[in-house]
């Protein structure tokens, strides 16, 4: 037997010997769950209740899961702490003065506290001129080769650039810096043209590539370089910056931020650990959530017929949870994290502005529906499932709805989140090396029986 199957005009087949050898793997690497709990082992570095162990100490961001009262009951929301500084605070902080928000945050991220109006400037003012790519390099390392995942493209990318940077190998601190600020800056674009690419080849009558302006925020040159007659209101181009502060930093832990520590710490260059971190956020378990949640809410809308009918939602939702509906994955997506139990902050800032969004786009009818979603699913999974912690919902169950609302398309919601994040991946490099710190390497128990070695020629 031999299935076949055609990658980018490339034909793979997974032939019997594979499967053989697929499962020969699987059955010899499998460990049986109990032994975790007999070696006293957290899977995952989790531990029962699915918040993290401690592996490293970081000034970066704190991610807060609520507070407990004196009887050990969590009680309050979560936190989201960037340097310090509380992230509602921080959003307050620059909307209550009419501006946007990435870019600042950018700073604080990276160096530690907050700009001046003149540092400010003068950031902006580095990104623009960093806001730009090699000569030739839209055409050999994005045109050339356009892949039907943006993130692959993005990755391919950031390893084009060790060709083009005369010192790619030089891990001092300056130098890093260099390379971290013209890739935050140039991250949009490698995105946006790599999306441009895909669509083109798969048929786009017209291949549109629209050079950023300097006087432009992240934001707006994302919007200004994504549609097709450039325009955007304030609102939109609000959104989408809040979006990108919401998810530039997530604390030491989180999967792409713990593999930029882990790969920086063994001494390697910018472009691969950028890379490196990139591979993880592609995940549909890390950053390809929004996707899930935004399909399995456009599935509800197709059996739910009367979408204010709580009854009948929270019938959807409990055939979702008995892997009934939708992907029949046992998941109500966008429902629960792994530190917060009470809240999400960032779930519950890009509600606040995804109501007004709705407004502006006249679809309230459907935001109405995430909030009574929001409302249910927790009720639903309580009466269900043992649970060690609260269930609320998630920056991913919003910011999916959010970025449809602005017209971005399904490819780009993972490498908008890459857009952002490569903030926290850039000071946790940093971090990293200024610390000098030892190669991490945790420790794997082996728990293969002992066997002898077996002559070939006695072998059946």
């Amino acid at each position: 037997m031999v299935k076949t199957s055609n990658t980018n005009s490339q034909k793979v087949e997974i032939d019997d010997t594979l499967l053989k050898w697929a499962q020969s793997a699987v059955e010899s690497g499998r460990i049986e769950p109990q032994l975790y709990t007999e070696h006293e082992v957290k899977r995952g570095l989790r531990d029962i209740s699915g918040k993290g162990v401690l592996a490293g100490l970081t000034m970066i961001g704190e991610v807060v899961a609520s507070r407990q009262d004196g009887d050990h009951t969590e009680v309050g929301r979560g936190q989201l702490i960037y340097r310090g500084i509380d992230i509602d605070e921080l959003v307050d902080g620059f909307t209550a003065d009419g501006r946007l928000g990435f870019e600042e945050t950018a700073y604080l991220v990276l160096f530690g506290q907050l700009p001046n109006e003149s540092e400010l400037e003068l950031f902006h003012r580095r990104l623009a001129e960093y806001r730009t790519l090699p000569d030739n390099f839209v055409h050999s390392a994005i045109l050339s080769l356009p892949s039907s995942d943006v993130m692959n493209a993005m990755a391919r990318g950031v390893l084009s650039f060790y060709a083009t940077d005369p010192r790619p190998d030089d891990i001092s601190i300056p130098n890093i810096l260099r390379q971290c600020l013209q890739l935050i800056a140039v991250f949009p674009l490698l995105a946006v043209y790599g999306y441009r690419a895909y669509a083109y080849a798969r048929g786009q009558k017209s291949l549109v590539i629209r050079k950023p302006q300097p006087e432009l925020s992240t934001a707006a040159n994302i919007l200004r370089m994504l549609r097709s007659r450039g325009s955007y209101t304030p609102l939109e181009e609000k959104l989408l910056d809040l979006a990108l502060v919401l998810h530039a930093e997530h604390g030491g832990g989180n999967n792409s931020s713990f593999v930029a520590h882990v790969v920086s710490s063994s001494g390697t260059d910018t472009y691969a650990v950028i890379a490196a971190a990139l591979g993880s956020l592609k995940g549909p378990r890390h950053g390809g959530a929004n996707i899930q949640a935004l399909h399995m809410v456009e599935d509800l809308k197709k059996q739910v017929g009367d979408w204010q009918d709580e009854d009948a939602l929270r019938r959807h939702l409990q055939n979702l949870l008995d892997k009934k509906a939708f992907d029949k994955s046992g998941l109500i997506y966008g429902m629960g994290h792994a530190v917060y139990s009470m809240s999400d902050p960032r779930a519950l800032i890009l509600k606040r502005y995804a109501r007004e969004l709705a407004g502006e786009k006249d679809c309230m009818a459907e935001f109405d529906l995430y909030e009574r979603i929001e409302k249910l699913a927790p009720e639903v999974i309580g009466e269900s499932r043992r649970i060690y912690k609260g269930v609320s919902a998630n920056v991913d169950f919003y910011s999916g709805f959010i970025f449809k609302l602005l017209g971005i398309p399904e490819e780009l919601f993972t490498p908008l989140f890459a857009i952002a994040r490569v903030v926290g991946w850039s000071a946790h490099r940093i971090e990293e090396l200024a610390n000098v710190g030892k190669i991490v390497r945790p420790a794997y128990l082996g728990i293969a029986p002992r066997s002898p070695y077996i002559p070939l020629a006695k072998r059946d």
